[in-house]
């Protein structure tokens, strides 16, 4: 587990990933997107879905209240939290590198005082059991070789009668794993969860009222998004990324959009409470 996530943090602290993800995705918020319109930029679909995910922690959050972000990137969510609900956000991440921009952006905006940049993994969260009002996570998950792990820690610091939300990619219920191996390369997984596995693990857990928003139409809007912004830029981006990411990148992404539209990907929001007893 170690070595994954040493693996994970190197993958996000190279310079073609951070440039991607800044440039194309907007260095705010890299999820996947809410689109409601054609064409719309992939930062602002990107920062709806946070604002949907927000609404099934809104009645634990408030000043006083503690949330947890898992796999924070830079920090986009808890700083929405943060500077939405006046809450304290603890931002646990691997990359360090991210972790700094982060901090940066934080005290650029005022939010320093709200939100603490945590580096470490979600497979070992280091706050005790209860510590949390609410607990998110955005397209992190996807990135674990144990996500029945990273989901019991995520449950173990929620506080009696606190919120948990997330959103991952998924594969469909059935697909086999070599269907999307090449797909999922880039990640540097194997394989990914299926709804059925983060439904079974919430009720596992203890953990009530779990529900899932599927919203996987999304999913191919998204990833056709990706490919247009990373094509249309292709020549300025020669500039920020290397030639081989580059070219890596135009011939994955399209493999997403046609998994998507093959109904072989799964994304929405899964939401589950602690109980109060």
């Amino acid at each position: 587990m170690q070595r994954h996530d040493e693996a994970t943090r190197r993958y996000y602290e190279t310079r073609d990933v951070d440039a991607f993800y800044d440039a194309v995705w907007g260095g705010e918020d890299i999820h996947t997107g809410s689109y409601e319109r054609e064409g719309e930029p992939v930062a602002d679909a990107s920062r709806r879905t946070v604002e949907r995910l927000a609404v099934y922690l809104a009645d634990r959050l408030g000043p006083g209240r503690r949330a947890l972000d898992l796999g924070s990137g830079y920090g986009g969510t808890a700083r929405y939290l943060a500077g939405r609900f006046g809450c304290r956000v603890v931002a646990l991440n691997l990359s360090e590198a991210q972790n700094a921009r982060h901090r940066e952006t934080n005290a650029e905006r005022g939010l320093d005082g709200l939100v603490d940049v945590v580096t470490g993994s979600f497979h070992d969260v280091p706050y005790g059991d209860g510590e949390f009002d609410a607990v998110c996570s955005l397209e992190a998950l996807c990135h674990s070789d144990d996500r029945a792990r990273a989901l019991a820690e995520a449950a173990r610091v929620l506080a009696p009668g606190g919120a948990l939300a997330f959103t991952d990619i998924m594969a469909a219920d059935g697909t086999p794993d070599d269907a999307l191996r090449p797909v999922v390369a880039r990640l540097g997984v194997d394989a990914l969860a299926t709804p059925s596995f983060y439904r079974e693990r919430l009720t596992a857990l203890g953990l009530e009222d779990v529900g899932f928003d599927d919203h996987s139409e999304q999913l191919v809007r998204h990833y056709v998004r990706l490919t247009e912004e990373t094509e249309s830029r292709k020549d300025t981006l020669r500039d920020l990324i290397s030639p081989d990411y580059l070219q890596g990148l135009l011939r994955n992404l399209p493999l997403w959009v046609d998994a998507a539209r093959s109904g072989r990907l799964r994304w929405g929001i899964f939401h589950a409470r602690r109980s109060t007893a």
